[in-house]
């Protein structure tokens, strides 16, 4: 876990990367979050599965002293849904984010999506695990990358992001969510409009069942990048109504 100064009185606001991405996809956010004084860090997520991934975030959440506000992005927000139930944790921010119930699977939600185009762009490739033995992993098509997660950005970014992409293990998309830490704590929601990774129209209704306060904005799947200042604003709403929550 990267190492955090955390500012009393304050939030500290941890940034969880999504699927086929790292800690670098939240950078413009980082940056804008350290100019008012934000205690951040962007810790990466080993994406071999959402059971052991939401237990690796639990870890990070429950070693960070003082209130914690936890922000996912796609993928993330299933993890950040399973992982954020820490007493530490005083709110939740969903970015283009799958804001999970219990028992679902996103192997069967993502393709309940009409405006998602990413299932058919995914590649899946074999890797090798400790034991010996093989499981799957996928990544995205490099050549449908821009259209389906960057659209709002340069070819030429979108070109470099997916050949940086980190694979995500099938574990992703067949380990079944647990109880939400949304629940018991204020959310918010990042939509973005033009959203055809996770599909806007499955991120709304995600972020509706589950009472976040939503903000729609003009954006790709990767709306933190596309989009950093929106998204910042929306964090600093979330630590702004949290800063006076006493951590138990």
């Amino acid at each position: 876990m990267s190492h955090v100064t955390e500012i009393p009185g304050r939030p500290t606001v941890v940034l969880v990367h999504g699927a086929f991405a790292d800690g670098s996809s939240w950078n413009g956010v980082i940056g804008r979050l350290q100019a008012r004084d934000i205690a951040v860090t962007a810790p990466a997520v080993p994406l071999r599965g959402l059971s052991e991934d939401s237990a690796y975030i639990a870890g990070v959440l429950a070693q960070l002293k003082g209130p914690v506000i936890a922000v996912g992005h796609s993928y993330a927000g299933a993890v950040v849904s399973n992982a954020a139930h820490a007493s530490n944790v005083v709110g939740l921010v969903f970015v283009a984010a799958f804001v999970t119930e219990a028992g679902e699977l996103l192997g069967q939600v993502t393709p309940t999506s009409k405006d998602s185009v990413l299932m058919p762009a995914l590649v899946p490739h074999e890797y090798r695990t400790p034991a010996g033995d093989t499981s799957v992993e996928f990544v995205v098509d490099p050549r449908k990358f821009h259209d389906a997660f960057a659209a709002d950005l340069p070819a030429q970014t979108a070109a470099v992001m997916a050949a940086s992409q980190r694979p995500v293990a099938d574990r992703a998309f067949s380990d079944a969510a647990t109880a939400p830490a949304w629940r018991d704590r204020p959310s918010w929601a990042v939509i973005g409009t033009g959203d055809r990774a996770a599909g806007a129209d499955l991120t709304r209704s995600m972020a509706q069942r589950a009472g976040a306060t939503i903000t729609e904005v003009v954006a790709s799947h990767v709306v933190m990048v596309s989009q950093p200042d929106a998204v910042t604003e929306v964090i600093m709403q979330a630590i702004e109504a949290t800063s006076a929550v006493g951590v138990g």
